[in-house]
């Protein structure tokens, strides 16, 4: 079955999916990235940084009217390129639907092989975080 989670990932990955190589597949995701807006300044504070990682990156959850909003940034452009992706896909999602999907677009973009361990395990982590903060909020 087809949720509309799936759909989301489909509609929005299309484009990506369409370039075969994994290489080009991270540059288009970079050049995404690029046009995505900066996190506000007051909003980068270590209470929000993820941690694991050597450059910084910073992850704001948000809960409301019932659904689930993330911000991103970081100074590394594939991590604010691929976390960047995350938090767009499960952005004004409820916490139910978000608990209930796997984030498997991930692997099968191909890119996450391209990267250092740190920043793959950060990508994981930040994955690991929303659904996380779903599931605290489905129960609430």
């Amino acid at each position: 079955m087809t949720t509309p989670l799936d759909t989301k990932v489909s509609e929005l990955l299309e484009p990506i999916f369409a370039t075969r190589d994994p290489q080009q597949r991270l540059t288009r995701l970079v050049e995404l990235a690029k046009a995505r807006p900066l996190l506000a300044d007051h909003l980068k504070l270590d209470g929000h940084r993820v941690e694991g990682c050597q450059v910084r990156i910073w992850f704001v959850p948000e809960f409301r009217e019932g659904r689930c909003w993330f911000q991103s940034d970081s100074d590394a452009i594939t991590l604010k390129a691929l976390v960047g992706l995350l938090c767009e896909i499960y952005n004004g999602r409820t916490p139910a639907d978000i608990a209930a999907h796997e984030p498997k677009f991930l692997e099968d973009l191909g890119v996450l092989r391209q990267l250092a361990e740190s920043r793959r395990a950060t990508v994981l982590r930040v994955a690991q975080m929303i659904r996380d903060f779903a599931v605290a909020k489905a129960g609430a």
